[in-house]
């Protein structure tokens, strides 16, 4: 007696074969049976004709990191087949943490509930595991979290002993079961990390068969100039080597991403084991507080509102190099303000428009809403207009290049209500409406490669991310002539 039989669908496995027409079975959690089971009886019986049965999808750069455990059902992610996602990238996550306060600056969905009780990489894993989330999870350590835990918000290099803490802390998080280890070098706090001390901290993920997932140090006017820094990390460490978000952004040459896809081409021919992904969103979306450096942020909201109101602090800010004027390089009309707690009457409001409107600059104008939300600085988020849909294509169509999401978990009741975040519940089925049934870019077959087996082999899944007998029972399946946004 099977669980379950999932009967008369069209399979599509997972591993890029050709459709087949077959029946599933599950029992204990696993597939058990992939065939003719007209004979097979189950507990439970799901009638898939006329729809396909896939492995369910694997999304290898998610930020779900504290919303899974605001609001652990995962509804963005479930109801588009999503049933395993990678944390703890960008150089974001929700552990190792010292201090909160130094720390909640640097998670994405962060908020007052569920409280942090937890230090440790491995006491965050077993909060996360107590939750029971609807999706199964794997994190890198975030070396974000690392120079917060051991530098507080002083984003300055680490002296000699404090990179042998730091690297204590990613051993420590490997031991405890992260998978590898991620950096978020436009940031605050990691803007600091020169490449030598990425290199030491990759020798010790090397050590473990860990994965580099490095937000590199620029995408826009030295973008290529990032991309050679992630190689000669990984030649140097010997870490297997995964960049995210591989389109470059607006600032740099006219021809970045074509070259950016043949320094790709040119190292896998030079033997390297690297891979890359691209989120399915045009834009760029992220903290207005990372407009600040760290020092900033130090102290109480007071502290805050005073330095944010001091015009001499407000000019040395203006001269700050951040990922909000990073993005703002494609033009302040395109950058516009996404969630704010305090001036929700300007949300979706560029800032282009918001300063012509005040007699001032764009940027004034992110120092303004900063200020009006000094209670929580790192809520309100901004978007921008960065990519077009050619140079979504152009990365896909690359052999090493996956689908992400770049987004976190959400629920549309209960505490994530309210949140937003691009993609989180379309990044799935806007790529196969898109690219698949519209714009056949993709057949079916490489579109579901893309989205399970070859992601299940880069983390090292030898039991997820295909349709077959022993597998755990990661199964979607949908109806690919209606399947698109909700």
């Amino acid at each position: 007696m099977l669980e379950l039989i999932v009967r008369h669908g069209t399979v599509l496995d997972g591993t890029g074969a050709p459709a087949f027409r077959a029946d599933v079975g599950v029992r204990d959690g696993k597939i058990a049976a992939v065939g003719d089971l007209s004979h097979a009886a189950a507990r439970q019986d799901l009638n898939a004709a006329g729809f396909l049965v896939t492995p369910g999808f694997i999304d290898i750069h998610s930020h779900s990191d504290f919303t899974l455990l605001a609001d652990p059902r995962a509804q963005s992610s479930i109801a588009q087949g999503v049933t395993t996602e990678l944390i703890g990238n960008c150089g974001h996550g929700c552990a190792p943490i010292a201090a909160i306060e130094a720390a909640k600056g640097n998670i994405y969905g962060y908020g007052p509930q569920p409280p942090i009780t937890w230090r440790s990489i491995g006491e965050y894993l077993q909060t996360l595991e107590a939750a029971r989330p609807a999706v199964n999870v794997l994190t890198l350590v975030p070396n974000g979290m690392l120079c917060r835990t051991v530098l507080g918000l002083d984003d300055r290099p680490p002296t000699d002993a404090e990179l042998r803490e730091i690297g204590g802390l990613l051993e420590a998080g490997l031991d405890e079961g992260a998978i590898g280890f991620s950096v978020g070098l436009e940031y605050p706090i990691e803007r600091s990390c020169g490449t030598e001390q990425i290199v030491q901290l990759c020798e010790i993920a090397a050590k473990y068969d860990g994965l580099f997932a490095p937000h590199l140090r620029n995408k826009d006017v030295a973008g290529l100039e990032g991309i050679d820094e992630g190689l000669r990390i990984a030649a140097a460490s010997g870490v297997r080597l995964h960049i995210p978000h591989i389109v470059q952004r607006p600032g740099g040459p006219p021809d970045a991403n074509a070259r950016a896809l043949e320094r790709i081409d040119c190292a896998l021919r030079s033997g390297f084991d690297v891979s890359i992904d691209m989120h399915t969103r045009v834009h760029g979306l992220t903290n207005l507080a990372a407009a600040l450096p760290s020092w900033v942020l130090e102290g109480d909201a007071a502290r805050l509102r005073e330095r944010l109101s001091d015009p001499a602090i407000r000019h040395r800010l203006a001269e700050h190099k951040s990922l909000i004027t990073s993005l703002a390089l494609g033009g302040w009309d395109r950058l516009s303000l996404l969630t704010s707690a305090r001036r929700p009457d300007l949300m979706g409001r560029s800032f282009a428009a918001m300063a012509s409107e005040r007699g001032t600059t764009p940027f004034d104008v992110v120092l303004d809403i900063l200020l009006e939300e000094a209670d929580n600085p790192y809520f309100p988020l901004c978007i921008a207009e960065s990519y077009t849909e050619d140079q979504l294509r152009q990365a896909y169509e690359h052999p090493a290049c996956m689908v992400t999401s770049d987004a976190t978990a959400l629920c549309t009741d209960g505490p994530l209500a309210v949140s937003v975040f691009h993609g989180a519940y379309t990044w799935v089925s806007w790529f196969f409406r898109r690219f698949v049934r519209e714009e056949p870019t993709f057949a079916p077959e490489e579109a579901i490669r893309k989205l399970t087996s070859q992601p299940a082999e880069r983390l090292g899944l030898a039991d997820r991310g295909v349709l077959a007998p022993g597998q755990w029972a990661d199964v979607a399946v949908f109806d690919p002539e209606r399947f698109a946004e909700r």
